[in-house]
């Protein structure tokens, strides 16, 4: 007489999520936030770019949390770094800056959604499960301003000044907006003062700008009008 054998099916693996963001704080609450999840793991963490590309050689991972604000190579450079390690690799954006403003370079950079910090956090569990399953998350809000630009200026869209920086422009326009000071900017990218001014003459000539005092009120300007 022989006996039917019972098989156990094997537990679904969760997605390896790593998490790239210089505060310690921030990381520990979004692990805590994942990890109560069954289908997915904070499999690692990294502080910086260089930290985030070293783990990535040793471990594989099935999506990265982003900050777009990282001290040294900028979360947005970092995207660009991941993809050439890990050509498949989806990236999600977090960050406290405005959407309006910061998502389209994180998508043109390969990123796959972009999430504000202070969004509830369900919508960070959406947009993680989202990319996983292959799509692209942006925030209902962020639908209708892409909707909205469409309609107003059709196929004649003209490319904004924002589209004709560097992203390491971007980033530096950002830190003179929030107040920083070209030795302040240079020791949080790890770049010379000089290859920061010459940057920041890069933006006066871009912007039509004489002097740095108006490159300044401008760069404020623009921050207040995007945070």
């Amino acid at each position: 007489m022989t006996h039917a054998s019972s098989t156990i099916s094997p537990l679904p693996e969760k997605a390896r999520i790593m998490i790239v963001d210089d505060h310690v704080i921030v990381r520990q609450g979004i692990a805590q936030l994942v990890n109560r999840e069954p289908d997915l793991d904070v499999c690692c963490e990294a502080g910086d770019a260089e930290s985030a590309l070293a783990v990535l050689r040793s471990r594989t991972v099935d999506l990265a949390i982003v900050d777009i604000s990282l001290p040294g190579t900028s979360g947005i450079e970092l995207v660009k770094l991941l993809h050439q390690q890990q050509a498949e690799l989806p990236v999600l954006m977090m960050s406290m800056h405005d959407e309006a403003l910061y998502s389209d370079r994180a998508f043109r950079a390969g990123a796959r959604g972009y999430v504000m910090k202070q969004e509830a956090t369900e919508k960070l569990l959406m947009a993680i499960r989202k990319i996983l399953n292959g799509g692209v998350y942006v925030s209902d809000r962020m639908q209708t301003v892409m909707v909205q630009r469409f309609l107003s200026s059709g196929m004649d869209q003209k490319v904004s000044f924002i589209d004709n920086l560097t992203d390491r422009e971007f980033e530096i326009l950002r830190m003179i907006g929030q107040g920083l000071s070209v030795s302040e900017i240079a020791a949080k990218l790890g770049r010379s003062v000089k290859t920061v001014e010459a940057h920041r003459a890069n933006l006066r000539e871009k912007l039509g700008l004489k002097r740095a005092a108006e490159l300044a009120r401008f760069a404020t300007q623009w921050a207040e009008r995007g945070n």
